[in-house]
């Protein structure tokens, strides 16, 4: 049984940004990954799917979302332990997902424990295990892609800095958009394999232009002079930590090797800003409005119950709200 063709990025209509931001994450992987915030219906998953043909295996493994630790990192063995008494690794999701793309869908509704976890191991490209009398360390390179409506629940802010990426879909598409999109998708479901053929130049020039970005990364340099700029952007946009830097640093890099540049300019550290700053921007927090000039009027008695006092006049304290971004409406999920 032969498997059906992912959906070739290369023929979906719009979502530039999303899909600049998936490749660049493909050309350094360290970047560590994409959080895609949107509604349902926006191809999030397509375009992970095809973000996959564009990797050296092609490996697609998607994070089901009651996966206990275990399923993610791996675990003993039983059948060796139990039929022949010996210790024996058995891989678990991370392993599976090596040199291809790890997909999760809904992030935020899982368990903060194993988000961390799994960023953890995509930061450092390597899964250990010490468990049940086990040692074992596997590879585990892959592009993490996670997914995620905020009205249906927030990240922690330690996690949500953890995505070197962040990019909001809109949920309004404009009519002619909208035609082309429905069309190409009902081009696809009729006949997979034609559509995938009729797409398969532009589809190969994509990958091959992913391959050769990966090919001079390397020997593009992280020059002072670039990170001069983004220290000082980082500085003024009220950035916590030093993550941002170094994201926008590595993704300004990807997009100067996906230019085919040999050197980072201004216009690759404008293309990753909104990437590298929209999750980790903090709001500054309005001074509170002055006070009324007083006419020289007798302040006037509050209505107070007996023995409340003044507690009623008290204002408001203003307290800080720490908000990082501006979260578009969607609706829950039914």
């Amino acid at each position: 049984m032969t498997d059906i063709p992912h959906f070739p990025l290369s023929a979906v209509v719009g979502a530039d940004n999303l899909k600049l931001a998936l490749c660049l994450t493909a050309i350094d992987p360290k970047i560590g990954g994409v959080l895609i915030e949107g509604p349902r219906g926006m191809a999030k998953s397509t375009l992970a799917r095809g973000l996959a043909d564009l990797l050296a295996s092609g490996q697609f493994v998607t994070l089901p979302l009651g996966a206990t630790e275990e399923r993610l990192v791996g675990t003993l063995d039983l059948d060796a332990a139990l039929g022949e008494g010996r210790a024996q690794f058995s891989p678990g999701v991370l392993a599976k997902a090596d040199g291809g793309v790890l997909y999760v869908d809904e992030v935020n509704l899982l368990p903060d424990h194993l988000v961390d976890l799994l960023l953890d191991v995509a930061a450092s490209g390597t899964n250990l295990i010490e468990r049940d009398g086990i040692s074992h360390r596997h590879s585990a390179r892959f592009v993490l892609i996670g997914t995620m409506n905020p009205e249906e629940g927030e990240l922690r802010p330690q996690l949500l800095d953890r995505f070197g990426f962040n990019v909001a879909l809109s949920g309004q598409t404009l009519p002619t958009e909208r035609g082309q999109i429905i069309r190409r998708r009902l081009d696809f479901d009729s006949d997979p394999t034609a559509f995938c053929a009729a797409w398969a130049e532009q589809q190969a020039a994509l990958r091959e232009r992913c391959t050769q970005a990966r090919a001079r990364l390397d020997s593009i340099e992280l020059d002072d002079q670039a990170l001069a700029q983004i220290t000082e952007r980082c500085f003024a946009a009220g950035v916590d930590g030093l993550r941002a830097d170094l994201v926008w640093l590595r993704g300004a890099r990807a997009h100067a090797a996906w230019r085919g540049a040999a050197a980072i300019t201004e216009e690759d550290i404008e293309a990753v800003a909104e990437f590298a700053l929209r999750h980790r921007r903090q709001a500054q927090t309005p001074p509170p409005p002055p006070s009324p000039p007083n006419q020289g009027q007798a302040p006037q008695p509050s209505d107070t119950s007996p023995g409340q006092g003044q507690w009623g006049d008290m204002p408001a304290p203003a307290l800080p709200t720490g908000a990082r971004r501006e979260v578009p409406t969607w609706p829950k999920k039914p």
